[in-house]
Order: structure tokens, then sequence, then C-alpha cells
């Protein structure tokens, strides 16, 4: 049999491992080299997956396909990954916030573990672009920019912002992609004086959505970034624009931080209040407020009456920010794909096309950043690869 994987990244890597031991030939399209997508994971440290076993619980980090993954998850789990990447030389180790890491903190060292599984005389690595592929009779043919080739079966592993024409032309149903995991553009430009401020363990809130998010984020020159940002452009990928956020930095209701405000006011007469109300959030960020509702920096608590102790007790736990825009060709990952309806998530098999399987990022699933989306890769990429070899043996 002969097998063709569109796409050498992740996913596709993973299913050609799994399935190369019943196939006579194996051959990957990718325009670049393969695996190359993996290097900057993790910051270069390679983010394999997150330490959440309660595949329930692990399905609620993916703000599209957590329905369908959770059936793929009960089949290749994250222990099961973990597992895989022991047996193969990658001992892993689980971050304080979950995230899991080789020991080796090396994206160079996965990648290398992972390709000298294909090295074999019947794996090839074409350089080419898939331009269409279609099935003919018992048999899909595949055409590229430099050649025409025809395979037994085949697994489309590439991205959805890369091969959206491709399956378009190729009659595969899609959900037109969007950007996810990106950077937002703000209404109030005057926020990106404070280019580099960052924020840590923040809340946010999208207007009309009890759904909240935390995390850190970051002003940049032209928006405002970082997992939290990240979380709230997936969630919100589908929406229109514009939409309104409401941030809280100090953790606590309005009412609560407005009595903890007042006591420490009290408490601490003499000082300057914007020395107080820093200790909460960065300085330049307080002075900004200040500016912004015209109170003085020098200050005293002593000389805060009620009504600007309501208005700073609110910008700190509810400040509104209007998103506009998704800042153009940053996202990380994109949401949108195939039709997840149209995938049998046992064996990852398009239900129209038999021989045609998908997986990892250009199905409709997207996760947040924490290795969930590679998680996503090796799950389907592996549940792709053995329905293929099994399918050889039958």
């Amino acid at each position: 049999m002969r097998l063709a994987i569109i796409g050498a990244g992740p996913a596709g890597i993973m299913a050609g491992i799994n399935a190369l031991e019943n196939v006579d030939e194996l051959v990957f399209f990718d325009k670049d080299v393969p695996l190359k997508t993996l290097l900057p994971t993790g910051g270069g440290r390679c983010n394999l997956a997150y330490g959440e076993f309660d595949n329930n619980e692990l399905v609620k980090f993916y703000p599209r396909g957590s329905k369908f993954l959770l059936s793929v998850f009960s089949r290749f789990s994250t222990a099961d990954t973990l597992e895989f990447f022991e047996k193969i030389g990658v001992k892993s180790y689980i971050q304080d916030d979950l995230r899991i890491f080789p020991c080796s903190n090396s994206s160079k060292d996965v990648r290398k573990k992972l390709l000298s599984l294909l090295n074999d005389t019947k794996v090839k690595f074409y350089c080419e672009e898939v331009l269409c592929f279609k099935k003919v009779s018992d048999r899909f043919r595949l055409k590229t920019n430099k050649s025409e080739y025809f395979f037994d079966k085949v697994i489309f592993a590439g991205g959805i912002r890369d091969n959206f024409d491709v399956l378009k032309e190729s009659g595969i149903n899609i959900i037109a992609p969007k950007p996810a995991l990106c950077a937002l553009c703000i209404e109030d430009v005057s926020l990106y004086s404070l280019s580099g401020v960052s924020f840590k363990d923040v809340m946010a809130c999208i207007d009309g959505s009890k759904q909240e998010f935390v995390g850190d984020f970051i002003i940049t020159q032209n928006s405002i970034s970082g997992p939290l940002v990240y979380k709230i452009s997936s969630a919100n990928a589908f929406s229109p624009f514009p939409y309104q956020v409401r941030f809280n930095f100090v953790g606590y209701g309005f009412d609560e931080f407005d009595m903890r405000l007042r006591e420490l006011l009290d408490n601490n007469s003499k000082k300057l209040l914007i020395n107080i109300i820093s200790e909460f959030i960065p300085k330049s960020f307080a002075q900004f407020l200040f500016k912004k509702n015209a109170v003085s920096f020098e200050l005293k608590a002593s000389q805060v009456n009620r009504a600007v102790r309501t208005m700073l007790a609110k910008e700190m736990t509810e400040y509104k920010m209007k998103i506009v825009a998704q800042k153009p060709n940053g996202e990380i990952v994109s949401a949108g794909g195939v039709n997840l309806d149209l995938i049998n998530p046992k064996s990852m098999e398009y239900k129209d096309i038999s021989g045609l399987y998908f997986c990892g990022e250009v199905l409709n699933i997207d996760g947040y950043t924490g290795g969930f989306n590679l998680q996503n890769c090796w799950s389907t990429g592996y549940l792709a690869g053995t329905a293929v070899a099994k399918g050889k043996k039958n």
C-alpha cells in the first residue's frame, strides 16, 4: 500500500510513525523541512502537552472541537502521549502551571527523536506543494507544483491557513478559517503609550458572556497581547467587531476591593494615593489612570474622597477595553477547518471519501496555549496512522 501524508508537522509525523509498519511506501509532502513548526513551540523548549489527565476537564481548554476530542482522547490521552515519548527516549516533567516539557528542554531533541523513527528506506520526504487531490476509482491522484502521483490512501495533516484553497478545490467540507490565539487591537490607542507594561494573573470577561478568563497580558506598541489576550481572541474568533472586555486587575470584586481600599486609605493616611494603588497594578498604569481621571499624583490617602475611591475601585476591577480588530498576521493557530461532523473520531477517516484521513490543525479544532494544540496533533495523528495500519492488515 502506498500512503501519502500531506504535511510533515507534528500530526503528520505522528501519523506516519504509527502507519509505517504496515505500508509499502510512505511519502510526505511539505513545502518546508519536516517538523519545522515544532521547533518554536514552548519558546524552543517544546511544550509537549498539558498535565490534565481527566479528559472531561482537558477538553474545556478547546473553544472548538471539545466534544469531538472527548472521543479522541478516550483512545489516545495525555497519559498515552507521555508513555509514547518515554518509549522513544523523551523523558518529560510537569511544571507548576501543568505545562509538560521534555527534560532536555529542547524542541530540537524531540524533533530528532521523532524523525529517527522514520529513518526507513520506504519513507520519502518531498519538498513539494500539493495543489489538489482527488479520488479516482480506488486510488488518489495528487497534483503538486512539480508532478502528479497516485496513492492508495491519503492522510491530510497540513495547516488550514495554507491549505484552504487546496481543500476547497478538492471538494472537502470546511469551515473558513479565522485567526485565533492572536493579539488584539483596542479602541483607546492612548493605552499603547504603556508599551512593554505587563500584568500578572488578570481576570477578564467578555460582555454578554458568562465565561471568565485568567492569565497574564502585555501592552505592545499597537495591541494587547499575551496568554490572557490569546484566550479572549480564541473564544471570540468568529464574533463580529467591536466587542467589549472587562478586566479585573486585583482579583477582588468591586465591593470587596472598595472596602479593602478604604481600609488601606484609613490605615495609611499620610501615604500618597499613587503609591497605594501601585501595590496592585504597575505604577505606570496607575499613573495612566490618574491622568485619565484627572487625579493628582500628590494626593494623599487622607485627602481621598468617596468619588475618587469609587472611581479607582471601578477602574481596577472592571476596566473596559473595546476590541476593534485582530492584529494582522499574528495568530499562533487558526480556528476553522475540516467539518468535524464528517470525521469519524475513532479513525479520523473522512466519512464521504473512504481512504482519506485528516488530523491535526487542519481540523476545526483549536485550543489555548499550553500544549493543547500539540496534544490535538499527537492524538489525532496517532488515530489516523493506526487506522491506516489496521486497514492494511485487514
